[in-house]
């Protein structure tokens, strides 16, 4: 439980770390991004931005850090987590730290600092808000198949005695 003053001297030690890493990515011509998901049993995982690298839009730093700690730990759900980012997650990453069940999110950076580096994503953000003309960079729409066909995947699953929910 994070004290009334801030965040734990440690917790702005893991923070710098992101930080760090973040700083040393961005020396070797990587995206300027890191982040460090610490565990309920205290151990660290690390990521930075590897989007250019591994041609992959989603090898953000948040996320390969989640990722690292899911393989690591051997689960998907990283509840009583903390997720320390060089900057504000994305809406993308958000979710991926919701999805993963992480408690708490500290981060140093804030979206207006990305944008200033050239890093705006507030089109992204106004996406979520609803805003109508913000849709337009990405229509979502539904289409209707014949019959339950929408639902197929939903019966098979609930049918399966060997899932794993999640």
């Amino acid at each position: 439980m994070p004290s009334p003053i801030g965040p734990s001297p440690e917790a702005a030690d893991l923070l710098a770390r992101a930080v760090d890493i973040a700083t040393a990515n961005a020396g070797e011509s990587g995206g300027p991004f890191g982040a460090v998901v610490v565990a309920r049993g205290g151990q660290a995982f690390e990521g930075v931005n590897r989007v250019t690298a591994d041609l992959d839009p989603s090898a953000h730093a948040e996320v390969v850090a989640i990722r690292r700690a899911c393989q690591g730990l051997g689960t998907f759900d990283l509840s009583g987590a903390t997720l320390y980012a060089s900057c504000e997650p994305c809406p993308m990453c958000l979710a991926t730290a919701l999805w993963a069940r992480i408690d708490r999110v500290y981060f140093a950076a804030d979206r207006n600092d990305a944008a200033a580096a050239g890093f705006d994503d507030a089109r992204f953000y106004r996406y979520f808000d609803g805003m109508p003309d913000d849709r337009a960079i990405l229509p979502v729409e539904r289409i209707g198949l014949p019959a339950d066909g929408h639902t197929a995947p939903f019966v098979a699953w609930g049918r399966n005695d060997r899932r794993i929910e999640y």
